[in-house]
């Protein structure tokens, strides 16, 4: 699917690290919806995001459910807290899509020590939830939304594992498309490593003082 025909649906985007992949996006030339529980909500989301192109490009907001029934691929951006019944709401819009889930199962307060759901982790949990009609993709956990936001040459990779080759591929043109470098992590079940080291670079963030820790592969071509 090319870019120009390619629909990205960022649900629950109006937070920080939504606006900033929806930014990046639109930016590349990807049609962008963001998505919010709340249209309104999403709909000034996506006027900052537009504005911030300088009317380069257009993002539209709408709810969360038009949002996914209109886009060819989604990705979702909430808390923790909100995972399990989005989904639960936007099942049936997301059959047949691949889903890109950023969401990394932080549980305040501690948000520096790793805490995984039983599922092994958020993506799996949405494996689970959404059943094999949808191609369930993690990604993006491990960027700061500092980077996202600004145009700039972004120090950090991205690791991308899912439940196909074929799903991680498009969505490691994605994050091509973002500015990012992007690698193939292998499967879903290595998402409990990729997602578990948000809580690391947290902790580091504090330890440093800095508020944008990433991680970068080395020895690869």
């Amino acid at each position: 699917m090319s870019e120009i025909s390619l629909t990205i649906a960022v649900l629950g985007g109006t937070g920080k690290e939504g606006k900033g992949l929806a930014y990046r996006w639109a930016r590349a030339g990807y049609q962008v919806i963001i998505g919010s529980r709340v249209a309104e909500k999403a709909q000034t989301a996506a006027a900052e995001v537009t504005e911030m192109l300088n009317g380069k490009a257009t993002v539209l907001g709408l709810d969360n459910l038009e949002a996914a029934q209109k886009a060819g691929l989604a990705v979702l951006t909430v808390p923790y807290s909100a995972h399990k019944d989005t989904l639960l709401a936007l099942k049936e819009a997301l059959q047949g899509k691949i889903l890109v889930d950023v969401t990394v199962p932080l549980v305040p307060p501690k948000v520096t020590k790793v805490q995984m759901p039983p599922a092994g982790s958020a993506a799996q949990e949405a494996v689970e939830i959404l059943g094999p009609g949808v191609e369930v993709v993690d990604a993006f956990q491990n960027i700061s939304f500092e980077h996202l936001i600004h145009d700039e040459t972004v120090p950090c990779d991205v690791l991308v594992t899912g439940s196909s080759k074929a799903a991680r591929e498009t969505v490691i043109q994605l994050v091509t498309a973002a500015g990012l470098t992007g690698w193939d992590a292998g499967p879903i079940e290595n998402s409990v490593v990729v997602e578990g080291l948000t809580s690391v670079l947290i902790y580091m963030n504090k330890q440093y003082g800095s508020t944008h820790a990433g991680i970068k592969i080395t020895g690869l071509k």
